[in-house]
């Protein structure tokens, strides 16, 4: 499992960095050396932490983003998803290397620091939620139920990580690449009708839970 987590870190930061780097023209990108450094390092350290504590969902989250058992509504939502991802990548490199915005280094440490709390809280979700599985299902066979405690105690989809997006572009120093963010919160927010579905239809107590908590993503907002 480890040498799985290895491997897909480096193969997925590895193919982030390359479309950053040859959008942009050039290695010499501090910014974006700083992000692939940070997010391999934490990638790495909080992978192999959950590998020993919880295999069963390091598992799950080694699993490729596109599965059998998953609804066949999230697999083309994650599809567009990995695609706009990508696709953002490409945008924040030429704005780099065209120069169309750029953000001065006290909002690319802002950034830094927002990137850093998204991740945060998506790792304290994956410590309080065994199930946290990237693709939307019911794990039956591992006896999924219903997560009320920590993050869960906010939102309803606290590892839907708008603060990864939003940080990430600051750290960047690309304007339009915040401006893009917006996208994904879209494509998260219809993401969320999918699970919300999925889990009512699926998962016995999610109706109560969902009546008790009623905010999705942002608390005190939506």
């Amino acid at each position: 499992m480890i040498s799985r987590l290895v491997f897909q870190t480096f193969i997925w930061f590895g193919v982030m960095g390359a479309l950053m780097f040859l959008s942009a023209g050039t290695l010499r990108w501090t910014a974006a050396w700083v992000y692939i450094v940070v997010m391999v390092g934490l990638s790495l350290t909080m992978g192999v932490t959950l590998a020993r504590r919880d295999p069963g969902l390091m598992n799950e989250r080694l699993r490729p983003p596109i599965q059998k058992t998953q609804t066949a509504a999230d697999k083309i939502l994650l599809s567009i998803l990995l695609l706009g991802i990508f696709a953002w990548l490409v945008l924040m490199g030429l704005d780099t290397r065209l120069g169309w915005s750029a953000a001065p280094v006290w909002v690319q440490v802002i950034g830094a620091l927002v990137l850093l709390v998204g991740i945060w809280i998506c790792y304290l979700t994956m410590l309080e939620n065994s199930f946290a599985a990237p693709v939307v299902k019911i794990q039956d066979e591992r006896g999924q139920k219903v997560i009320t405690t920590g993050p869960y105690g906010y939102v309803r989809h606290p590892m839907y990580a708008i603060l990864y997006f939003a940080g990430t572009a600051l750290l960047l120093g690309s304007w339009w690449g915040l401006a893009a963010v917006l996208a994904f919160i879209l494509l998260l927010a219809i993401r969320t009708f999918i699970e919300e579905k999925t889990l009512r239809t699926g998962l016995q107590g999610y109706d109560d839970y969902a009546a008790r908590v009623r905010y999705k993503l942002i608390p005190m907002v939506w």
